[in-house]
């Protein structure tokens, strides 16, 4: 994971559980059969001030009820798709300047859970 010099606050959501309706699977295609997916967000705030009750708190709600919001999406063929507007989503807060997200499909393999992730800063994002 990436680091720069400056110091950090380093805010995490991990594990959230959701079910959603993707993928490009002929059998990932019907609708009362979601996806169950792990999803992983961190988020890179620099840390400007030399305590942390200066610099108050990165809100992480907004995240947390957009992933909510999976089950009654619409059926979106490409995880790459969903790790995009999640994204989206980290760079609300003004502080935020990195993110790395992480999209594991916990039921579409016996054998194997495929991941994608990325991590992307705010200056090559917007």
């Amino acid at each position: 994971m990436h680091f720069s010099q400056s110091d950090h606050v380093i805010v995490r959501l991990q594990n959230v559980v959701v079910e959603a309706h993707c993928g490009i699977h002929p059998w990932e295609q019907y609708p009362e059969r979601p996806n169950k997916l792990s999803i992983d967000v961190t988020l890179f705030a620099k840390l400007e001030h030399r305590r942390l009750e200066q610099f108050g708190y990165v809100d992480y709600d907004h995240i947390r009820d957009f992933l909510k919001q999976f089950p009654g999406r619409p059926h979106t063929p490409l995880l790459e798709t969903l790790l995009d507007e999640i994204v989206d989503k980290c760079f609300v807060d003004e502080r935020v300047d990195a993110c790395h997200v992480s999209i594991t499909k916990l039921n579409i393999f016996n054998e194997a859970q495929p991941r994608v992730e990325v991590y992307r800063t705010r200056a090559k994002w917007t």
